[in-house]
């Protein structure tokens, strides 16, 4: 099998699966319990949190375990909408945001929010001079992620922050599940950032906020005094304490992997143009980690399946709407035809990806359109 779908999740470490295992075996202790396994339990997840904390460059008080990325990011909108909205009622986002960052917005319009949606240009970035253009002295939040998770754009999150800090009362959130561990993240400039473990090789079910310490929320999960009071309920202790282990080793590949996945990708560029009516959707300076392209001649749904039983996996639009058969919104949004956002697919590569894996991957797509009876 040939797995071209690590946007969508990642396999586990062997090593985050040894650790996570020992972990549920002899550190099964509520890290609330006053007993000697309860405290064993606190003490490893707080030398997890400072342990993050070292390797994000912030305070140990800043980051807050969750339990996913659609949780942190839901955390991060709503709760700072709630909590600062005396102080005003707009926020501003992008119109290809992941599904848990739009749906929140959504469901702050019911509470009287003003919801702005910029667009992204061609390359499928949001500008600086979009986010300026509508900035507004009542703006509150800005959340924008940091790389497109359907085409690898990437976001000028340095250039954005400046002018978001230019209004005192506004913060910066980022969804920075696709990027971390791939291209640097700022977080000593950032309010609010998401991270995701399956996306690094780690444990569904695991993710955090990064909360600068100024930054109020109202929780969303009520319960008791767990993570400052912003996330009720039993810690999940032994996910929690693997993260840290997980990340270490994501950070330890970056550089190593980015070179790696480059190779990949720019070969899959090279051979894929090759075969006529298709199209490379991606801009030239996206992550290298997403590809995505267009078969002009077979649809998405038809170009997946036919992938798929070639023993290759791919998506086509990004997984959390992956069961609508709709054309992909984010190619839409970049002025591509409607043949390219219905004939999409997304290839997704991490370090245990291969040259002769893209190579057959290649191979398989030729083999697919003649299959389909058109010629090379």
């Amino acid at each position: 099998m040939i797995y071209f779908d690590n946007s969508s999740t990642t396999s586990v470490r062997p090593e985050v699966l040894d650790v996570y295992t020992k972990l549920l075996k002899d550190t099964y202790g509520n890290p609330d319990s006053l007993h000697a396994l309860g405290r064993r339990s606190h003490q490893l997840l707080e030398k997890s949190r400072a342990n993050i904390a070292q390797l994000l460059h912030v305070n140990p008080s800043e980051i807050i375990f969750t339990g996913c990325a659609s949780e942190s990011n839901s955390l991060a909108i709503i709760g700072y909408a709630l909590a600062n909205e005396h102080r005003g009622h707009h926020i501003l986002t992008s119109n290809v945001e992941h599904a848990s960052v739009a749906h929140s917005m959504e469901f702050l319009k019911r509470f009287g929010f003003e919801i702005e949606e910029l667009k992204i240009n061609e390359q499928g970035i949001v500008t600086p001079e979009t986010v300026k253009n509508h900035m507004r002295k009542d703006t509150i939040l800005v959340s924008i992620m940091h790389v497109n998770n359907e085409v690898g754009s990437i976001n000028p999150i340095k250039e954005i922050e400046k002018i978001v800090h230019s209004n005192p009362i506004c913060a910066f959130h980022v969804d920075c599940v696709q990027s971390f561990s791939k291209i640097d993240v700022p977080f000593e400039i950032l309010d609010m950032a998401t991270i995701s473990a399956h996306k690094i090789h780690g444990l569904k079910g695991s993710a955090l906020l990064m909360k600068k310490n100024k930054i109020q929320l109202v929780p969303l999960i009520q319960g008791g005094q767990q993570e400052q009071g912003l996330r009720g309920g039993t810690e999940n202790a032994p996910a929690n304490i693997v993260l840290a282990k997980t990340i270490r080793l994501a950070l330890e590949e970056q550089e190593a992997g980015y070179k790696h996945v480059k190779e990949i990708n720019e070969y899959i560029r090279k051979e894929i143009m090759k075969i006529p009516n298709t199209q490379i959707n991606s801009p030239d300076d996206a992550i290298p980690y997403i590809l995505n392209i267009s078969l002009d001649m077979i649809t998405s749904e038809v170009l997946l399946n036919a992938l798929d039983q070639k023993g290759i996996c791919v998506s086509a639009k990004s997984t959390c709407s992956s069961h609508s058969s709709n054309a992909s919104s984010v190619l839409l949004a970049m002025n591509k035809t409607q043949k390219s956002a219905t004939h999409m697919i997304r290839l997704s590569f991490d370090k245990n990806n291969t040259l002769e894996e893209a190579k057959q991957f290649i191979k398989a797509c030729k083999e697919i359109v003649k299959e389909y009876g058109l010629s090379l």
